[in-house]
């Protein structure tokens, strides 16, 4: 698979980008209106960062014990199912008078059910389309997000300034159901891809599977820890530049796309390979000087040229993909995107906890450093792996003669 053009013949693919489409939207814009929200009632920058990517804190528990339900769930019902809980859940957070304590139990309960909707996902759009185009397919997807992040924090910018936060949640409720009804309309019925029921052992047998790997492993350290530190310095943006926080949103979409488009159509393989690490260096670099607090049109620049290195997650998966058994992508998939988002969440409320003793300028520039260090210390680790691995692979070849 080659184009653009043959992925949206793929049969059933272009209704399940519409409601992915949708459900992005939806997401930015509840998430933007509840970060807001929470800001103007708390003034609090960690109580903002954490009610944005909160949800990501227990993607960890989604992953220990709920995974196995990926690979083991109807996916067009799974698919259907999770949006519609998404929407009642964000209405629910749009009720007036609600908690600070009764919006982040909310917030929580949507994170569990998102631990299992990313593997189930992702592991259906490895069904859908070939392996060879996997990589492209999931290209397309963050080039979607991207947009669909400038369209909803541009969509729910403005639906907060001539209305409020709490309508523009009850909008992003609606687009959620509008991804159910394309996903029930536009999919066919599959069988799960894995027998047997959910649960625990299963979830935990099939992690450790994927965890024994030391290559596997290291792809999800690089997964996980760069990406989610960087995603800490976003989460401070509202505190950073309260009137400015979608300006510079829109721009981290921006430059996502950017960085999609590099690597998913005009890199070629070989050369793709090998820009895994440096794209992680330049996702954390341009928020180092952060510290100086620039003015609003270098720090827009510094976000989107630091985003492009978001393209360095399809690099990683890549190579993912084809570390894993067929039975288990959808769990490793699941476990990739559970555990980055955890990580999200975890980075979130360590830069509001460093914004709160100190200021948001100060606490990006720290989670910046501590993402290049982190970046730094994985490139060496595969340095040291690698002549290992060569050895393993000529030994493996004598054998054979």
């Amino acid at each position: 698979m080659r184009s653009y053009r043959d992925l949206f013949r793929t049969p059933e693919f272009s209704p399940f980008f519409l409601a992915a489409s949708a459900q992005t939207v939806a997401q930015t814009m509840g998430g933007l209106a509840l970060g807001t929200l929470v800001y103007r009632a708390t003034e609090s920058p960690l109580l903002s960062a954490v009610s944005m990517f909160g949800s990501s804190l227990v993607q960890v528990l989604g992953a220990t014990f709920l995974l196995s339900a990926a690979d083991r769930l109807p996916p067009r019902a799974a698919l259907t199912a999770l949006p519609l809980l998404f929407a009642a859940t964000t209405a629910a957070l749009a009720l007036p008078g609600l908690p600070v304590w009764g919006l982040f139990a909310l917030v929580l309960a949507k994170g569990l059910a998102e631990s299992v909707g990313g593997g189930v996902r992702w592991g259906l759009l490895n069904e859908i389309l070939s392996k060879d185009g996997y990589l492209l397919g999931r290209s397309v997807f963050n080039m979607m997000s991207g947009l669909m992040q400038i369209a909803g924090y541009a969509t729910g910018g403005a639906l907060m300034a001539l209305l409020s936060p709490r309508l523009s949640l009850l909008a992003a409720a609606a687009l959620y159901v509008v991804a159910a009804v394309v996903v029930r309309l536009g999919l066919t019925r599959r069988p799960p891809r894995a027998t047997g029921r959910p649960s625990v052992s299963a979830t935990w047998r099939a992690n450790a599977l994927l965890w024994s790997s030391p290559p596997r492993r290291q792809v999800y350290l690089a997964l996980w820890i760069p990406n989610g530190l960087v995603v800490g310095c976003e989460s401070l943006y509202v505190s950073y530049a309260p009137d400015s926080a979608g300006t510079l949103f829109a721009c981290v979409a921006l430059g996502m796309l950017a960085g999609d488009v590099l690597v998913g159509r005009v890199l070629p393989q070989r050369l793709r390979r090998r820009l895994g690490f440096p794209l992680l260096l330049l996702l954390a670099a341009p928020y180092v000087p952060f510290l100086l607090h620039p003015a609003l049109p270098l720090a827009a620049a510094a976000v989107t040229l630091a985003s492009v290195g978001f393209g360095a997650s399809l690099v990683q998966q890549e190579r993912l993909v084809a570390l894993t058994p067929d039975g288990l992508t959808g769990h490793a998939l699941g476990l990739h995107s559970a555990g980055m988002l955890t990580m999200q969440g975890v980075a979130a409320a360590l830069a509001g906890s460093v914004a709160q003793l100190t200021s948001p300028a100060t606490a990006m520039t720290v989670m910046a450093v501590g993402s290049t260090g982190v970046t730094l210390l994985l490139m060496s680790a595969g340095r040291r792996e690698e002549p290992r691995a060569v050895g393993v692979r000529r030994a493996a070849g004598d054998g054979i003669r």
